[in-house]
């Protein structure tokens, strides 16, 4: 990842596709927060022209760069493309249906600089409908605020933590490598389990993002999660000591299971046998598969 001077001290990452009527309010977002100290980096993946017109008057502006890729559709590579890009000492990540409340940097950054074994930092979210009403099912939402030595809670999905709420060093992500480009799916969760491997982590524990829910939501295969979830997993166990390492595996088994289940409930029987059996070689020590497998295959196959 290549390093770039730049008298900001944030830069913020804004990946897009499209969706200008939520794109606009989200680069808005951005250019409302106290803290002013920051960059701008857009990384367009290919978007329509009535889009890039916006972004090109985005592009007059002095604290705003655009980056034209030719479309991918895979979020890493349009992410990385921006932090290859980026020169600030901290880089923070916004999405571009999301929006930021205005002191969302500022409330890190000095969460950060009161916490210095800490190079990372997330916030608590609040999930929004299209017009950025918070959902019904927002109230009833648990909310454990993790933070220090995370590496635990985010392996099995107790801690919370969404792209939009992450600020991190800017060296801190090139140890980690940035986002995996081979992951089409659940490339933020594989990220952050190796940020929690470099560092504790600082929560500003209010919500300060507000995160999307709509029709025009990226979607993908919606197999590619488990399968970018294993992989991660997978590779992993080569970064950690046996402890950790029993506890990825372990985490594998729960997701291929998971897998199969979902498989069942969409009526597709052969597709749970395919998913157990793949999952062999590394799931056959565990009583829990074998029960939970056995189950689902004779309620897929018995009359």
């Amino acid at each position: 990842m290549s390093q770039h001077p730049s008298s900001a001290i944030v830069s913020v990452i804004l990946p897009t596709f499209n969706r200008l009527r939520f794109l606009q309010p989200a680069v808005e977002s951005a250019m409302a927060q106290t803290f002013t100290d920051w960059e701008l980096i857009i990384a367009d993946d290919g978007s329509d022209l009535e889009t890039r017109q916006y972004l090109g008057s985005l592009a007059q502006q002095p604290r705003v760069r655009v980056l034209w890729l030719a479309h991918s559709g895979t979020p890493a590579v349009v992410r990385n493309a921006a932090l290859t890009s980026a020169g600030g000492e901290y880089v923070a990540f916004l999405d571009s249906d999301d929006l930021w409340a205005p002191r969302k940097l500022e409330r890190q950054l000095a969460t950060l600089r009161g916490r210095p074994t800490c190079r990372w930092s997330y916030t608590a979210f609040l999930r929004v409908d299209a017009r950025g009403v918070a959902l019904p099912e927002e109230r009833g939402r648990a909310w454990v605020p993790y933070e220090g030595e995370i590496f635990e809670q985010v392996v099995t999905g107790r801690a919370s933590i969404r792209t939009p709420s992450v600020l991190a060093s800017r060296r801190l992500l090139a140890q980690a490598g940035g986002f995996d480009e081979e992951l089409r799916s659940a490339e933020d969760y594989d990220l952050w389990m190796r940020l929690a491997l470099h560092s504790e982590v600082a929560i500003v524990d209010e919500p300060l993002v507000y995160v999307r829910y709509h029709d025009a939501n990226h979607t993908r295969e919606w197999q590619s999660a488990y399968v970018g979830r294993d992989r991660s997993l997978r590779r992993g166990q080569q970064l950690v000591g046996p402890e950790r390492r029993a506890l990825l595996r372990e985490e594998r088994m729960r997701n291929a299971l998971q897998l199969a289940a979902t498989h069942a409930r969409l009526g597709f029987p052969g597709r749970v046998l395919r998913t157990l059996w793949e999952s062999l070689p590394f799931c056959w020590t565990y009583p829990r598969w074998w029960l939970s497998g056995v189950k689902m295959v004779l309620r897929g196959y018995l009359p």
